[in-house]
């Protein structure tokens, strides 16, 4: 089986890496070759996947309005004769969908990743975009969720329940399993000092993220170092917060990395928190989780949806200062910790999504099949 998945961009985003992820672990549910084509931004996530023999084209788009982007998208679908096309993100799913009926593959699967209650990847959600996604939903023959929260959303919405798919983003466990020696050489290189108490904060810097609430928090606290791992919008204010928060101890912001890199800067942290108070999934959660820290979280629906016992390592606050610093202020007196990996990370490992998307290709498949006499 041939499939192709179409994504805006491939820049080091939580839907990028999953998408990686998945690339690596599909054939080993099936007969199944991947390629992957971007709209725009073949950043450092479009080099990993090269490095793992997976063909990446990219298509040059220039903007949201970039219509001949539409006829470019539909050839190269037709050139590959793909079995089955799979879309990733907002403005993919929309030229994606359309693209691959025009091309005659009529078996289409959409993946939404970033769908709140008022915004979609981060951004405003309006009408016109909520009208224009169900218009190409439409032209799909499976919509997949990434958690029961976005689900309920895209019900809410209209699009039909035969149609939507829960696959929860996944994990690869073993990559997390970080040695002592791990975090010594990640804490020289980052020049922190072996006794500080570190916090990670990973994910976009976006104002949706609240982390200038964890700058002030951890500033509060003292021995406390916090490491931010991503980049975006709100870069420049979280700086200029942090020089100014009276905090002695610098914080420690490294960008965008790539996802074999995060095991390794979690292996020299003490704790990780995700302020944000509304997650599709919170991935972040459970690479905390993973590498053994305990985690604080406003918002996980990836746990929410979980019994409890799950994910003992994990504590949920309301999202406000105060709780927050008294929660980290408590975390550091009780000294570093290492937990096992809890259930939570093994139900959600990557091999579960890989194997439940490739039973979604090969229905989509044979429905789109049946429905064309057996013709494409």
């Amino acid at each position: 089986m041939r499939v192709l998945h179409v994504i805006t961009g491939l820049g080091t985003g939580g839907a990028e890496q999953q998408l990686a992820a998945l690339v690596r672990r599909l054939p080993a549910h099936g007969d199944i070759v991947c390629d992957v084509i971007t709209l725009t931004n073949p950043g450092a996530v479009a080099d990993r996947l090269r490095a793992d023999g997976v063909r990446v084209g990219h298509l040059g788009m220039a903007g949201n309005r970039d219509l001949a982007a539409l006829p470019r998208l539909t050839r190269a679908i037709r050139r590959g004769r793909y079995d089955v096309v799979h879309t990733h993100l907002y403005r993919a799913g929309v030229y994606g969908r359309i693209a691959a009926r025009a091309a005659g593959v009529r078996a289409v699967v959409a993946t939404e990743h970033s769908l709140g209650e008022e915004r979609i990847e981060g951004r405003p959600l309006t009408a016109p975009t909520r009208g224009l996604y169900l218009a190409t939903e439409r032209l799909g023959h499976a919509t997949v969720a990434v958690s029961a929260a976005v689900a309920r959303r895209l019900r809410q919405w209209g699009v039909p329940a035969e149609r939507l798919h829960v696959v929860p983003n996944g994990i690869e466990p073993t990559r997390y399993r970080c040695g002592p020696s791990a975090r010594r050489g990640t804490r020289a290189r980052l020049g922190i000092a072996p006794d500080a108490f570190v916090v990670a904060g990973v994910g976009r810097l976006v104002p949706g993220k609240r982390f200038d609430q964890l700058v002030r928090a951890v500033a509060a606290v003292p021995t406390a170092v916090l490491v931010l791992v991503g980049d975006g919008p709100e870069r420049a204010r979280l700086l200029r917060l942090a020089a100014g928060s009276g905090a002695a101890r610098p914080v420690r912001f490294l960008g965008d990395r790539s996802a074999e890199e995060v095991p390794t800067l979690l292996a020299a942290c003490d704790a990780l928190v995700s302020p944000s108070r509304e997650e599709t999934f919170g991935l972040a959660v459970l690479e905390g989780l993973a590498a053994g820290l305990p985690v604080l979280h406003a918002s996980c629906p990836a746990l929410e949806e979980l019994p409890a016992d799950h994910a003992p390592g994990a504590a949920r606050f309301d999202g406000g200062l105060p709780e927050l610093t008294t929660a980290l202020r408590a975390l550091a007196a009780a000294g570093p910790v290492r937990l096992p990996q809890p259930r939570a990370v093994r139900h959600y490992d990557i091999g579960r999504a890989a194997e439940s998307l490739t039973e979604i290709y090969r229905r989509t498949a044979a429905r789109a099949a049946a429905t064309a006499g057996g013709t494409r």
